[in-house]
């Protein structure tokens, strides 16, 4: 019987986010996709407009004996500005909200805890404004956009946005990579 469930997160652009999950133990896979908006089967152009109010998400399918959501959810929300509305870094519009789309009561109760006890704490000088909502249906992006950081790791946005990401990642989170 297959124990694993699924989160969806978006905190900007999802090559960021994709190779971010991609490097923690009990992630059985990561697909970068839309969620969270109005127009069914959208397309990566049509998600840039920002009409279509999705957002670009990340789709872990992870092993919760390994690593619990919670953990998940505490990563995401430390690689990401989650106090900026509709934007993370240069990366601007409701397509790069942060976003958590919970799949099941538990990880809703979960996910409003962790940003009460995030905003609480003042760990973030601004109030996380993260939005929280039921994932309705996930549209997995064009094959180009999977495994972006490995095939791309010379362009300059893997350089400048991506890789700091890892590097903080890797130092904050050692225990939890593969």
């Amino acid at each position: 019987m297959n124990k694993n469930e699924v989160a969806v997160f978006g905190g900007g652009c999802f090559w960021c986010t994709e190779v971010i999950f991609q490097q923690l133990k009990g992630v059985v896979s990561v697909s970068p996709g839309y969620a969270g908006g109005h127009k069914p089967n959208p397309t990566y152009n049509e998600v840039s407009t920002g009409m279509t109010g999705h957002a670009e998400v990340t789709r872990v399918e992870f092993d919760p004996s390994i690593i619990p959501y919670k953990d998940l959810l505490e990563i995401h929300m430390h690689l990401h500005d989650p106090t900026t509305l509709n934007r993370q870094g240069y990366d601007v519009g409701s397509q790069y909200r942060s976003i958590i789309l919970y799949t099941n009561e538990q990880q809703k109760k979960i996910a409003e805890k962790v940003l009460l006890d995030l905003n609480a704490s003042k760990e973030f000088k601004r109030p996380i404004v993260t939005e929280i909502k039921p994932l309705e249906k996930f549209y997995e992006a064009e094959d180009y956009h999977k495994n972006y950081y490995a095939n791309n790791m010379d362009k300059p946005y893997c350089q400048l946005i991506i890789s700091p990401k890892l590097t903080h990642l890797r130092q904050e989170y050692s225990a939890k990579l593969k």
